[in-house]
């Protein structure tokens, strides 16, 4: 049994090891080098796994599968290995790492605790490359718009959706955060005083918000924009007197797979 790590405690080693770095893109391949961990980047077949930490022959070796885009410098990549870090970094999983409780693949009875563990490494992974004070001092600049979330993943090279979470947590202004698949909303993650936390519909995708568009008009629309859009559109329980509240919603569509960010002025 691996006891869960507090996330104060994950945030301050990840962004102590970041730290100690001047420059702004956390340099990964750097930390696992210095760590003299041995890294692999190969074709495991797509859909299979992401990253995996081993541990044999009294060594860490971190394997990273490019059949699902986890390339060196890649923002996937860089997610992957610095979550693999988290694995390596984080005393309960090294520990459970060196002592065979943590297994790279685990069974269907441990899945809770494996979940637990692997969200431990996400915000490992998120703190490492994006530094609570560094990141601060950039969100502060400018009122917030999708487009300060497109700089600042240029800034750290993270992907849209680790930005926007990262920033959902510690960002200044609240916005909603909404990823869906076949018109099926999969997950959703909110700022803590964002005003709303409840979907209209639950799960299906509501089809008067940029996202349910795009799911209803056979995916062809041109949406890569952001729109306004409305309380009542979004969100239950939304009272008589804002049902006219106005927010703004910039979608990511991809195939099947749609992302969205909402907020309000």
């Amino acid at each position: 049994m691996i006891n869960n790590t507090p996330l104060h405690h994950i945030k301050e080693l990840a962004e102590y090891i970041a730290l100690q770095y001047e420059e702004k893109i956390t340099p990964v391949n750097r930390i696992a080098n210095h760590e003299e961990l041995e890294l692999f980047y190969d074709a495991y077949d797509k859909g299979t796994f992401d990253g995996m930490t081993v541990y044999t022959d009294n060594r860490f070796y971190i394997h990273l599968n490019t059949d699902n885009g986890n390339r060196e410098d890649t923002e996937r990549g860089r997610f992957t290995l610095a979550h693999e870090l988290g694995h390596y970094f984080i005393d309960a999983h090294r520990i459970g790492l060196k002592k065979g409780i943590l297994e790279p693949h685990p069974s269907i009875i441990n899945r809770k605790q494996f979940n637990s563990i692997e969200r431990e490494a996400d915000y490992f992974a998120s703190c490492l490359l994006m530094p609570e004070s560094r990141f601060k001092q950039d969100v502060f600049k400018k009122k917030f718009s999708f487009q300060l979330i497109d700089n600042l993943c240029t800034q750290y090279k993270v992907s849209r959706t680790a930005c926007a979470f990262r920033f959902a947590q510690i960002g200044n202004h609240p916005i909603m955060i909404v990823y869906a698949e076949c018109g099926i909303v999969k997950w959703k993650l909110e700022s803590d005083d964002f005003p709303y936390k409840w979907l209209l519909n639950d799960k299906n995708v509501p089809a008067n918000t940029v996202m349910g568009e795009y799911f209803t008009q056979s995916n062809t629309r041109d949406i890569y924009k952001t729109e306004q859009v409305w309380a009542m559109d979004w969100f239950n329980y939304v009272k008589d007197r804002d049902t006219g509240r106005a927010f703004y919603e910039h979608c990511i569509p991809y195939k099947d797979k749609a992302l969205s960010i909402i907020w309000e002025d």
